[in-house]
């Protein structure tokens, strides 16, 4: 290695220093049980005879990242460091600071000035706080919180979240976490504000909170929408359907996932103003939405997401679920829409019985009831559907048509084996649950499946302009579902106290976000003001399990008691906030002002809860005071956010002991945080019984009062048949669950069926 030249960042050469390349390795390689020698070693032998000092540590990083093990889980953390010294160098150099004098390049009062000076961030910061203010916050930062980043947590930070200037990073971790929290606790008392600010960042920073994606990537830049998740729903006319429309540009403009029902389009071959056969049906309106999700991206990060929702009901189903398959007209195809079959009760009393169901036109229905069938749920629907199946048997509907159940059933578990879709909505069992049941009802889910609550088509348009002959709209009747998401990492959560304290920022924190976001819709302003709907979610629950010494698919009974101290410290935790600012507009008539809970009246926790004592207070204070917000906890996929948190995603079984992330970029090796001590405690989701898995998450839905996303994953080396995922979703409707997301499926080859995640909720 005599003639070894390293050509440094000003372009001047420097001979290679493997003492100086070993200090890096030693520091990151501190405090884990690891060999600093092996990634120089492996190096060496491929080292060419002049490198750059950039490609140098990306090459050391790569030594590093590929001896990640099962035996050696800890490479990928050393891997993540060095990944992240190559940044403080980067970020040093683009600031301007002396990274000599400062290894570690953090002074966030002089990076605050630079970023709002250069419009990275808003001057809201400014705006809202003093100087004195600003100097102390500045002295909770802890460089620290920075090494507890594996590599594939912070390629990720680094590649889509942290702030650019020029197209370089000029933002470190602890500035984006610290800022947020500023920008979280700006509107709390100033009594308390500082120590709330200093509460937020730790949480935050220590990878105790996960913030959903729009929270965590344009809270602190100009003009960002922070809501994850949006649901809207067409009405059966042009204005209606390009309004909708419409709406879906505006929310992935600004990063919103969408969901959209579209039950009330009439069918292919409806009446059009007493057309016969006129109407085209659904697909061609899925087709406009498809091509809009692919046009406007969300901030140019990928393209944007749509789930469409369409009633099981509809004499267009059968088309829909052909709409992401290979075989069949491409003109009926829509292969960047993700379809969701919204199902109810007596759809699957149907298929357990194995009688025909009906098919019928939502026009056709409004026509000669003058009643809108996908308005109507539980007792209602059924009345009015047991009327129509009549009526359908005696010739009386033009375009209604009977199916097999039990054949509709298995054609849409085909789509799934052969897609992963389409994702099920359990409609009655969804409304049950719904809390303002009597304001409204839910329709369908957001992308995720995980989030979901009254939404009402518009169908009042008025619009005047302004001096510049743009167009204002002052009002509207219609609603679109807002959810701001976060999720509680339970990997790193040590007990219950801390536990009670990570849910009461977790609630404040979503709260106070509501006040801060700009909507890019009318509508979804309307629905934050009616609801404060927030969705309190969890990951890392593998991790927690497995250093628990508990097995997953023994973890039942304490999962179900975890998850219940969960919505126990979120509901007092709302209800705190509103004896200060008040409940939520649509309070009055809801499920909490007449002492309901998750469907339940007091009686059924004092036989049914592990802690009747705490829900006994709960209900004496709901009484006193009311609830700040009218739903509270969601459990997104979090596939992305939990390579930032370091720990397994959602409450799901891993998927395996060891794998490989894929991506453009390359591959990743991975493994849960804690398998060199607990291997035999993880459980692998691939060889699991599905619905054992049905069960635990059974368990986790009695405390979610929205959802779960829900993935079910069939490994076909261990020879499933269909039966078995028909059982399976047997089991989730019965069992209560409101939803199902993915089905994935391993494949004889080994591989698996691929996923597209939810950016939105996945923050």
């Amino acid at each position: 290695m005599e003639n070894q030249l390293i050509i440094k960042r000003n372009q001047q050469p420097e001979p290679f220093n493997a003492d100086k390349i070993m200090r890096i390795l030693n520091l990151a390689c501190r405090n884990f049980p690891l060999d600093p020698h092996k990634p120089l070693d492996n190096l060496l032998s491929a080292l060419p005879q002049q490198i750059s000092s950039s490609q140098l540590m990306n090459d050391l990083t790569l030594a590093a990242l590929n001896l990640t093990s099962v035996e050696e889980p800890e490479w990928k953390n050393a891997a993540g460091r060095l990944k992240l010294f190559a940044l403080y160098k980067q970020v040093s150099i683009t600031r301007g600071t002396n990274h000599q004098d400062s290894p570690i390049p953090y002074d966030y009062l002089r990076f605050l000035d630079f970023a709002v000076k250069h419009n990275v961030y808003s001057a809201d910061i400014l705006n809202h706080y003093d100087s004195k203010e600003l100097s102390q916050a500045a002295t909770f930062i802890n460089p620290d919180y920075d090494l507890l980043y594996d590599y594939a947590g912070i390629n990720l930070l680094i590649k889509r979240y942290l702030c650019e200037y020029n197209d370089h990073i000029v933002e470190l971790p602890q500035d984006m976490f610290l800022s947020i929290a500023l920008l979280l606790e700006q509107n709390e008392a100033p009594a308390t504000r500082m120590a709330k600010v200093r509460d937020t960042y730790n949480k935050l920073a220590n990878r105790k909170i996960s913030l959903g994606t729009p929270l965590l990537m344009n809270l602190r830049r100009p003009n960002g929408n922070l809501s994850s998740c949006f649901i809207t729903m067409m009405d059966d006319n042009r204005d209606s359907i390009f309004y909708v429309i419409d709406q879906i540009s505006a929310i992935s403009k600004f990063g919103g996932g969408v969901g959209v029902n579209i039950s009330r389009v009439r069918c292919k071959g409806s009446r059009i103003k007493g057309i016969k056969n006129a109407s085209g049906g659904i697909i061609p309106w899925i087709r406009i939405i498809n091509d809009t999700a692919v046009a406007v991206n969300q901030q140019g990060k990928r393209k944007g997401a749509v789930t469409v929702s369409l009633d099981i009901w509809h004499r267009d189903i059968e088309d829909f679920l052909e709409l992401r398959t290979e075989n069949g007209d491409q003109r009926m195809k829509a292969y960047d829409i993700f379809p969701q079959v919204v199902i109810p009760d007596l759809f699957m009393k149907k298929v357990e019985n194995n009688e025909k169901w009906l098919l019928v036109d939502p026009h056709e229905i409004r026509d000669k009831y003058g009643v809108e069938l996908g308005d109507l749920w539980g007792k209602a629907f059924e009345d009015l559907y047991n009327q129509l199946y009549l009526d359908a048997e005696f010739g009386k509907l033009e375009m209604s048509k009977f199916y097999p159940a039990k054949e509709l059933l298995k054609k849409l578990m085909q789509s799934q084996i052969e897609t992963g879709m389409p994702y099920i909505a359990f409609k009655d069992t969804l409304n049950r649950c719904n809390p303002n049941k009597h304001d409204g009802l839910i329709v369908g889910t957001n992308l995720c499946t995980e989030s979901h609550s009254n939404v009402r088509p518009t169908k009042f348009y008025p619009k005047t302009f302004d001096k510049d002959n743009n167009i204002i709209q002052k009002t509207s009747d219609g609603l679109v579902h807002v959810c701001n998401l976060v999720s509680i990492n339970l990997a790193f959560i040590e007990d219950d106290a801390e536990l009670e304290s990570t849910c009461q920022t977790s609630v404040r924190i979503l709260d106070n976000a509501i006040d801060l976001t700009t909507v890019p819709i009318l509508e979804g302003t309307l629905h934050n003001r009616r609801y404060r709907t927030i969705g309190i979610g969890a990951m890392g629950l593998a991790d927690h399990l497995a250093q628990k010494s508990i097995p997953y698919i023994k973890s039942a009974d304490y999962v179900d008691e975890l998850f219940e101290k969960i919505a126990i410290y979120n509901i007092n935790a709302s209800i705190d906030i509103a004896k200060d600012k008040g409940s939520f507009e649509a309070y009055e008539g809801s499920d909490w002002s007449r002492g309901i809970i998750f469907g339940h009246q007091a009686a059924w926790f004092s036989q049914n809860a592990r802690h009747p004592e705490a829900w006994k207070q709960i209900f004496a204070k709901l009484q006193q005071f009311g609830i700040r917000n009218s739903q509270l906890s969601a459990i997104a996929p979090n596939t992305s956010s939990s390579l930032i948190q370091g720990c397994s995603a959602s409450v799901l079984p891993i998927y395996s002991k060891f794998f490989i992330e894929t991506h453009g970029k390359g591959s990743v090796p991975n493994c849960p945080p804690f398998i060199r001590d607990k291997f035999w405690f993880y459980q692998e989701n691939k060889n699991i019984n599905q619905q054992t898995v049905i069960d635990i998450m059974s368990r986790i839905n009695k405390w979610i009062d929205t959802g779960i996303s829900i993935e079910l994953m069939y490994n076909l080396n261990r020879n499933i048949r269909a039966v078995d995922v028909y059982n399976t979703i047997m089991d989730a409707w019965k069992k209560g669950l409101k939803t199902l997301y993915y089905t994935r499926t391993i494949q004889k080859d080994g591989s698996s069926a691929e996923k597209e995640e939810c950016v939105s909720c996945a923050g």
